[in-house]
C-alpha cells in the first residue's frame, strides 16, 4: 500500500482520538503509521500497477486463445471433408 494511503488512514484515525489525548499527536501519528505499515505488509496484496499489468496479460492471452480455438475449429471442420484432387471419390 502506498505511503499516501497509509498517511491518510493515520490522519483519519488521529481525528478520532479524543481531544484530551491530542497533545500527544505526533507520537500517536507515528505509532499509527508504524502499526498500519507493519500490519498491511503482512497481507497478501498486490499493487494496482501489478494488478493492471496482469489484467492486460490475461486479456492478450484470452484473445490468443480465442483465435487458436477458432483456427482449430476451422481445421477440424476441414479434416472431415475429402480432399478435392479433381478425381471423383470411389
Amino acid at each position: 500500500m502506498d505511503s499516501f494511503r497509509i498517511d491518510e488512514i493515520a490522519r483519519r484515525l488521529l481525528e478520532r482520538v479524543p481531544p484530551g489525548l491530542r497533545s500527544m499527536r505526533q507520537d500517536l501519528e507515528t505509532n499509527f503509521r508504524a502499526v498500519l505499515r507493519e500490519r498491511l505488509s503482512r497481507l497478501d496484496l498486490v499493487s494496482r500497477d501489478e494488478f493492471e499489468a496482469q489484467t492486460r496479460v490475461l486479456e492478450r492471452t484470452r484473445s490468443r486463445l480465442e483465435a487458436l480455438e477458432a483456427r482449430l475449429t476451422e481445421l477440424e471442420g476441414g479434416a472431415g471433408k475429402p480432399a478435392s484432387s479433381g478425381a471423383p471419390a470411389p
